[in-house]
């Protein structure tokens, strides 16, 4: 009995394992969020922008803004469903009525991606109509995006309205994000790999040398640094062998004359002849 339910358990763990690899092979496990996007114009580059936009995307940021009496909450979702309703990437909310009917700034089946080296400018085009501003056209929300290498995603901020004028009225906003910064690549030459490696092999030298003479050999002062009779006796050496290569003359030759010797000359005793003298 036991057998057949580690079987069981076995096969079921086997088959489990084969339909997440078919799912995968399909793409239900698809990680780009950012498709849920439609551009207006479907092309490459709009789409390669949008990409960038990958950590941010299912996210709800609002922002508050106060207009004289006017207070309203705006709910951004980057290619998602803002303030859950369908459809919506960028809403707004009346405050001072919240039992009524959220405004749709923008919708995220209607959008463009513009983007430089550090800023994405997205747009969500076909909101809700305007009352009586910008000729009735409909609503629309541009979000700039730019790199803060200092935050992953800041808070979201209103800068503007824009609806006085008779057509193109827009919403614009504004949001931090180190997604935007482009990596810094670290280039390292062969030069400064060769440099480095060797810092470290001359450090682990001197520490372990020293550590090896302190503790081990029991040396005190400056018999600690290693192999210090060596290191005393470089420069003599390094002289001698400038002098060996570099002087083109025989030392050993005698010299040419003999200077006058410097020590004094041990006085020979005096010879005593009196007494060759006649008496």
């Amino acid at each position: 009995m036991k057998v057949v339910n580690s079987w069981g358990g076995g096969s079921f763990l086997l088959w489990t394992l084969v339909v997440q690899l078919v799912l995968c092979g399909s793409g239900v496990y698809a990680t780009d969020s950012t498709k849920s996007c439609e551009l207006l114009n479907e092309s490459d580059s709009e789409r390669k922008v949008l990409s960038r936009l990958e950590s941010l995307a299912h996210k709800n940021f609002t922002a508050e803004t106060k207009t004289g009496a006017d207070s309203y909450t705006y709910v951004f979702q980057l290619c998602g469903d803002a303030g859950g309703i369908p459809g919506a990437g960028l809403v707004q909310l009346d405050n001072k009525k919240p039992d009524s009917k959220p405004t749709v700034v923008g919708l995220y089946n209607a959008t463009q991606a513009i983007g430089g080296s550090d800023w994405v400018m997205l747009i969500y085009n076909n909101g809700d109509r305007y009352d009586a501003h910008c000729s009735k056209e409909k609503r629309r929300a541009m979000i700039m995006i730019s790199c803060n290498k200092k935050v992953a995603v800041g808070q979201l901020k209103v800068e503007a309205e824009d609806r006085q004028r008779l057509q193109d009225c827009f919403y614009l906003f504004e949001l931090d994000s180190s997604a935007m910064c482009e990596a810094v690549e670290s280039h390292i030459s062969a030069g400064s790999i060769i440099l480095i490696i060797g810092l470290c092999l001359l450090a682990v030298y001197l520490i372990g040398g020293f550590l090896y003479q302190r503790l081990i050999v029991g040396a005190k002062g400056m018999e600690q640094f290693p192999n210090y009779a060596f290191w005393v006796e470089v420069g003599n050496m390094t002289a001698d062998g400038c002098d060996f290569v570099c002087r083109s003359r025989n030392r050993e030759n005698a010299p040419a004359y003999r200077g006058v010797a410097t020590e004094p000359l041990e006085e020979e005793p005096e010879e005593r002849d009196d007494h060759l003298l006649p008496m």
